[in-house]
Order: structure tokens, then sequence, then C-alpha cells
């Protein structure tokens, strides 16, 4: 049998806005870095579920408490979540 070569991992791309939902904006409530995920309060509404995953960049995606944001809101499994996330522009 040959050796097998290990997997090439893959670079992401930079993460960029996938719908054109509008844009709201908010205040992280929390976030948990360790977990990966928190709750933004917006500023039209009901507090949104944030996974790290929904989170503009690279690397170790992280929001602060009270960090101002901007966002799109979709139907999550379990109720609204926020996507497309990014530091708010002042």
């Amino acid at each position: 049998m040959g050796a097998t070569k290990p997997a090439k991992k893959r670079k992401s791309a930079p993460r960029r806005r996938t719908s054109n939902a509008p844009r709201e904006l908010g205040n992280v409530k929390w976030f948990n870095a360790s977990k990966g995920f928190g709750f933004i309060t917006r500023d039209s509404g009901d507090d949104v579920f944030v996974h790290f995953r929904s989170i503009q960049g690279e690397g170790h995606r992280v929001l602060k408490d009270g960090q101002r944001v901007e966002f799109s809101v979709s139907q999550g499994d379990k109720g609204l979540q926020a996507d497309d996330v990014a530091a708010a522009q002042d």
C-alpha cells in the first residue's frame, strides 16, 4: 500500500455578506468566547442569538460585551439569529 498524504488545510476566504436582508444595529448583550455564542440586543426589537460563525472575519472571531454591531436577522431552528455580524461604523 502507498503512503497517504495528509490533507491540506484550506484557508478560508474573508467572510462576506451572504444576504440582502436589511441591516440592523444593536449592542452585544453578552458573548461567551469559549463556547462561541451569545446574544445581541437589537435597537429595533427582541434580542437575537449570535454564533461565532456569523461574525465577519478570519481566525478566532469574538465579540465584546457592549460592542456596537451591525447585522442582518434570520429565522433559525431555535428562533431569531444574527447573520453577517460586523462592528458598526460610527
